[in-house]
């Protein structure tokens, strides 16, 4: 049997299992959102409306159709690439996504290009130099890192940075046709927010795994014929824990996608989060939906990328032991 045909399957299988998880979510979405309180209908037309009025609206909007048929209904409409139109101001939802989503991923780049190598440096170092002032302060300083909610770094970096120092602006919005360096000032602050809170949670899982295998047999024998740390490091232990660090990583990729709502809303970033937080206010349900699930499919998908990327830098994952 080819090497290659386990890893086949088990990509197989986690699409299937994917896109299972991501049609039960779907559900899970649609059944909440319908059950929110109020009137969608109503509270588009307001309260002078008439029943009459009222009724006609709810009938062209499906709102008077089964629970289980607006579902199908809408479900078919994403498997053919139609989100539906938003209440609010009767775009095509496709075009509001397909805008915010890419300043989500560009957020989400921008704060994933700082963080990772930063994070895997220090880990190896704090691995390296475990138990001396250097991985105190850096447990310290993640640990605090982890310890703060996202709002709480947001609004300590506007008022250092943005009030006090006056480098970067606190709204983030770019504007209309931004040039690079715009929308890399402009997204500064909150990418930094991202890069400050997953820093600590990759630092610290590098470290662990680089710990770990610093015990093995292997690593001793390097020791004992005189390998420098630093080449112990690199060299030994570094690729024996690329899985668990490619995993965290890709992880922590999927949460910068889809955890950016807060960080979005303190900065006014106009991306997905701060489209569906508009969308919620505003009781524009289909947005609100279709949001929901592109953040679910985003991380089903990352996370699925993390187990395949784990499994080809470690193959004896594959079997069972």
């Amino acid at each position: 049997m080819s090497t290659s045909s386990p890893l086949t399957r088990m990509i197989v299988s986690r699409l299937a299992i994917g896109l299972f998880t991501l049609f039960i979510i779907s559900i899970l979405v649609f059944l909440a959102v319908s059950l929110l309180p109020g009137d969608i209908a109503q509270q588009i037309l307001g309260q002078s409306a008439t029943e009459e009025t009222v009724a006609a609206l709810r009938r062209d909007l499906g709102l008077d159709q089964p629970l289980v048929t607006r579902y199908f209904d809408w479900i078919s409409g994403i498997l053919t690439g139609d989100f539906g139109t938003s209440l609010a101001n009767g775009r095509p939802i496709s075009d509001l996504l397909a805008a915010r989503l890419g300043n989500t991923m560009f957020l989400a780049a921008y704060a994933a290009v700082i963080a990772v190598p930063i994070a895997v440096l220090l880990g190896l170092l704090a691995a390296l130099w475990r138990g001396t002032w250097f991985d105190r302060i850096a447990n310290v300083a993640t640990l605090s890192a982890i310890s703060f909610p996202e709002f709480f770094i947001a609004y300590i970096l506007m008022f250092w940075l943005s009030v006090q120092m006056g480098w970067f602006p606190s709204i983030a919005d770019p504007g209309v046709d931004p040039g690079l360096g715009e929308m890399l000032s402009r997204a500064f602050l909150p990418a930094l927010t991202l890069v400050l809170v997953v820093t600590a949670h990759m630092m610290r899982m590098t470290r662990a795994a680089v710990v770990n295998v610093l015990g093995a047999p292997y690593v001793a024998m390097a020791r004992l014929k005189g390998a420098s740390r630093w080449r112990i490091v690199t060299h030994h232990a570094l690729p024996n824990t690329l899985a668990p660090i490619i995993n965290v990583i890709a992880l922590n990729i999927a949460w910068l996608i889809t955890g950016v709502v807060i960080v979005e809303v303190v900065f006014v970033y106009p991306g997905l989060g701060q489209l569906m937080v508009d969308s919620v206010s505003n009781r524009d349900i289909p947005v609100v939906q279709a949001c929901a699930l592109i953040f679910a499919a985003v991380y089903i998908l990352l996370n699925i990328i993390a187990d395949v990327l784990a499994i080809a830098t470690n193959p004896r994952l594959l079997h069972a032991r």
